[in-house]
């Protein structure tokens, strides 16, 4: 267990280390959150209540968004898994004596952790200041939506492992991820929250696995999850817990078909 927080906390470091890239990076998810924030408020404006919400809920999702981008991973298209395994560099990495899920789990963990420490507040205490938005005060609705975010992550880190495994298939894992990408900015809410969306479109949005990275928490911290905290509990469990296993599975698969390259 040491090997895998020690892993965590190097890979945390290393993020760290690079906070003109963060600040960069958090000035940009604020203005795109004031963007979106004033797109909702035209739409809200046409109609005060759409699917349970009102202005104050669509203002808060908008900057709440943003600040969960970079953690979730939602725009990055797969783990640095990927390029070692089109370099050749992967023959090192099966031959640590760590179990190779967890290890790379374990490094992509701590940049989420960097992130959310760099890159998310700055958005959501901005709108906070200058927008109508609604945060709960229950510290319990807080834990709650903590609880929904890692169960978040795990789903957005199950997808990208298994698109960075396709490499030993593919050899580049580029394409599989670009579309992983755009899947991910839509199926999430990113681009419109999926709550709004009607009829079976939107409810088939919301039982896509990135409905739970990013959608799902945001439902539970506002308080208008349909089913509460339990639904999405066990719905977020149920995902991550399909995509580790897929993951864990495709993994002893990739161990009979490697193929190094480059050298």
């Amino acid at each position: 267990m040491r090997v895998y927080l020690t892993a965590v906390r190097l890979s945390l470091r290393r993020y760290l280390a690079y906070r003109s890239s963060a600040v960069a990076g958090a000035f940009t998810n604020t203005v795109f959150g004031c963007i979106r924030a004033f797109v909702l408020i035209a739409l809200w404006k046409q109609k005060p209540e759409i699917a349970g919400w009102d202005l104050a809920d669509a203002v808060t999702y908008a900057f709440l968004t943003q600040g969960l981008i970079t953690p979730m991973g939602i725009f990055m298209n797969n783990t640095d898994l990927g390029p070692r395994i089109r370099t050749g560099d992967i023959a090192v990495d099966l031959y640590r004596p760590v179990d190779f899920q967890t290890w790379w789990l374990s490094l992509d963990l701590g940049r989420a952790l960097g992130a959310g420490m760099l890159r998310t507040l700055p958005p959501v205490l901005f709108g906070v200041l200058l927008f109508p938005v609604r945060l709960p005060l229950s510290p319990l609705r807080w834990a709650e939506f903590a609880v929904c975010c890692f169960l978040g992550y795990l789903i957005s880190f199950g997808l990208r492992y298994l698109a960075s495994l396709a490499t030993f298939w593919t050899m580049d894992e580029r394409g599989m991820s670009s579309i992983l990408v755009a899947l991910g900015m839509f199926c999430s809410g990113l681009i419109i929250p999926l709550t709004i969306i009607p009829g079976a479109v939107g409810t088939v949005l919301l039982h896509t696995p990135w409905a739970a990275a990013m959608q799902m928490p945001i439902n539970v911290l506002l308080g208008t999850q349909s089913g509460g905290f339990g639904y999405a509990l066990a719905f977020g469990s149920l995902w991550a817990l399909l995509l580790l296993g897929a993951g864990r599975l495709l993994t002893d698969v990739a161990r009979h078909k490697v193929v190094v390259q480059g050298g």
